[in-house]
């Protein structure tokens, strides 16, 4: 016998609802290498992936390099902002 767990469609669309994500955006002030350490620093990224996020904010202008609740993100982007670097909640 198999139990299968289900969620209501209201109890979904609110875990949906709540998730957000920091936007990083690109600056000419800040170094790769100093974006990259801050990456792995304050999001927990690995080296590779902190990488990727900073090509990509580089030649798009932004990327989401974190994604989670607000309490979670609040701190982690008020941290990535003394540090210089430019981001938002979305």
């Amino acid at each position: 016998m198999v139990k299968e767990k289900s969620q209501s469609f209201d109890q979904q669309q609110d875990q949906l609802v709540d998730v957000r994500q920091i936007i990083l955006f690109n600056d000419e002030v800040n170094t790769f290498d100093f974006v990259i350490e801050t990456l792995i620093d304050v999001c927990g990224h690995d080296p590779i992936k902190a990488e990727q996020c900073t090509l990509i904010v580089h030649y798009n202008g932004k990327c989401a390099v974190k994604s989670g609740d607000i309490t979670e993100l609040l701190p982690i982007s008020n941290e990535m902002t003394n540090r210089g670097l430019t981001v938002s909640i979305k």
